[in-house]
């Protein structure tokens, strides 16, 4: 009996080591259900489009040059998800969900998550989904660490940014699609910086 509670002890101790070990997949979980799209050192799980001179710099996706974006590898239908960013106000760029065509991604193949204080049109600017849901006022968020928190059910959205909700609203237009984060141009041709860390997403 003692040699047993000895075998299951030691079994238990090895299997607590294994799920501790940094490879392991449930060790790339941040917490239980929660998967890094970006683990700060590669583009591993994302592709390129477009002329951005998208690099990595201390842990973030970093552009300031060009248009384009980074689009992920997989589709998601229905999912949270938690991105990190920082802009300058004259930054035009945003989180596109739902990317129905990942070599084609915009407005009218995904729903784009806005990050853009110095739009035009300032009810889809920070915090709206262009052209689906409005936001009044608009929040800003240039020169500082943001959160975005983007859910995403059926037809039904909610956005929350710095645990401020900024929409809540439904649409039918897209059903599932790649994730993709998007440096762009404003109106005068000039761009501005935009980085992104911490994305992560928990798939339903």
């Amino acid at each position: 009996m003692k040699r047993w509670s000895v075998i299951v002890a030691a079994a238990f101790i090895v299997a607590v080591g294994l799920l501790a070990r940094p490879g392991n997949e449930a060790g790339a979980q941040s917490n239980p259900g929660w998967f890094s799209l970006f683990d700060g050192e590669t583009f591993t799980n994302w592709d390129q489009i477009g002329t951005a001179n998208w690099r990595l710099e201390n842990g973030a996706i970093v552009a300031d040059n060009g248009k384009g974006l980074v689009v992920s590898k997989y589709d998601y239908r229905d999912f949270d998800l938690r991105v990190e960013f920082w802009v300058e106000a004259k930054t035009n760029s945003g989180v596109f969900i739902r990317c129905t065509d990942p070599a084609s991604v915009s407005g009218k193949t995904a729903y784009e998550v806005n990050i853009w204080d110095t739009r035009p049109e300032q009810k889809y600017g920070t915090g709206a989904i262009v052209n689906v849901a409005a936001v009044d006022p608009m929040p800003h968020a240039a020169g500082k660490w943001n959160t975005y928190e983007i859910f995403a059910r059926g037809d039904k959205f909610r956005v929350i940014l710095n645990g401020q909700r900024t929409v809540d609203d439904t649409s039918d237009k897209f059903a599932k699609g790649r994730i993709a984060l998007q440096h762009g141009k404003g109106v005068t041709d000039e761009t501005g910086i935009v980085k992104f860390r911490k994305v992560e997403i928990r798939p339903w």
